[in-house]
């Protein structure tokens, strides 16, 4: 005998089925064009939240919850695509690029938030905004465009690898003058929480190979509830030290490695599919869409000054490796691309109610970024050949 549901669960069952059917469809048409499904995925939660087309009713504290893990599921798998000592190397060898990607692309958000006249909170969070490049984004893109064994592709791969460790000690930071109070308790906060962070990536990088074996299980099943439990664990007790969950999940990324690793990937990459969707979804249902419009054009001059400040970045980085113009190019190109990273500093300034302009803004910037980075990958190839063709025409006329 089958029971009839409760019509709370019904309710429930009903609208967390059509959101997750609603995001397979969207998903399916960012691929048939060729872009990135982030966007379409703000849009959808956009559509159902407070203001939207629909509005959720019991589902909403579900997708909640579903969009934190989806933040740790995200860092995690990121975290994975390095070892211990590809991250030292990177900060070794490639610490210039990523100076001058800081410099670059923290200071418009930066200073944006200043001229707006928000709380300084808020003007660092719009620079971490603007500064991270959305490394999901770029290896789809890389794939995509058959650009991975290319020359420029370890200068991009190494820029964001700088990226996600200055994040690392970034999220602590933010959340240290986020909880507020006199000057002493935040340098207090700050300081035990960059301090975990930073012996954590020491423990993961020294024994990251024991923790590993560890955790490794042949058995699929053993191996997900080990690493999920770990990721969960792991990003509980960095949240309480004020290190941010989404850091502890990185850290425990970094520490797999051998067949712990490539296993990793088999069994979470779904998981992580299903629940990064729900966050982003989540992210767009905290928006009033009647809030976006007047954001747009400033979103939209964001978006503008931080595409040429990426440029400049991927094609100074590519040059200084002593590649050719048209791999700076590309460098610079496929770098543009705003997303996951950038939703997750805007969903701890929408948590903590900073500056109720921030989530918009940071809404139409990912939006225009997200679908105008990978185009504007795809045009750089073509169109540096197209140069060079020119070029070589010219110079043999003279």
């Amino acid at each position: 005998m089958i029971l009839a549901a409760p019509t709370g669960a019904a309710t429930l069952l009903t609208e967390l089925g059509a959101i997750l059917v609603a995001l397979a469809l969207l998903g399916r048409l960012a691929a048939r064009f060729g872009i990135s499904s982030i966007p379409l995925y703000l849009l959808a939660g956009l559509a159902v939240g407070n203001g939207g087309v629909v509005e959720l009713v019991t589902a909403q504290d579900f997708i909640e919850t579903g969009a934190q893990i989806g933040v740790i599921l995200l860092l995690l798998l990121l975290g994975l695509e390095y070892t211990g000592d590809e991250l030292t190397a990177a900060l070794r060898h490639h610490s210039p690029a990523g100076a001058v990607d800081l410099v670059l692309n923290f200071t418009p958000g930066l200073v944006l938030g200043l001229i707006l006249g928000w709380d300084i909170r808020a003007a660092l969070l719009l620079g971490g905004i603007t500064y991270i490049s959305s490394s999901g984004i770029i290896a789809r893109v890389l794939t995509d465009l058959g650009n991975t064994g290319n020359r420029e592709t370890p200068v991009v791969l190494a820029v964001l690898v700088t990226e996600d460790l200055v994040m690392a000690l970034y999220l602590p930071l933010m959340a240290g003058l986020l909880i507020g109070g006199d000057a002493f308790d935040i340098g207090v906060e700050i300081a035990v929480a960059v301090t975990a962070v930073v012996v954590a990536l020491g423990l993961a990088i020294k024994f990251g190979n024991r923790i590993s074996a560890i955790v490794f299980n042949r058995s699929d099943e053993n191996l997900l509830l080990s690493l999920l439990g770990l990721a969960l664990l792991v990003a509980g007790i960095a949240e309480r030290l004020q290190a941010s969950a989404a850091v502890g999940a990185f850290l425990v990324g970094i520490a797999l490695n051998g067949p712990a690793e490539r296993a990793a990937r088999n069994v979470l990459g779904p998981l992580r599919d299903l629940f990064a969707a729900m966050f982003f979804a989540f992210f767009g249902l905290q928006i009033n869409p009647a809030d976006l419009p007047p954001t747009l054009a400033v979103a939209l001059a964001l978006a503008v000054v931080t595409a040429a400040t990426k440029l400049a970045t991927g094609w100074w980085s590519a040059r200084q490796a002593g590649i050719d113009w048209p791999g700076r190019l590309r460098a610079g190109a496929t770098l543009v691309a705003r997303g996951e990273f950038s939703i997750v500093i805007a969903g701890i300034a929408v948590a903590d109610g900073i500056e109720a302009d921030l989530g918009p803004l940071a809404a139409a910037y990912v939006l225009t970024l997200a679908i105008c980075g990978p185009l504007l990958a795809r045009a750089a190839d073509p169109l540096a050949r197209r140069i060079n063709t020119r070029d070589k025409r010219a110079r043999a006329a003279t």
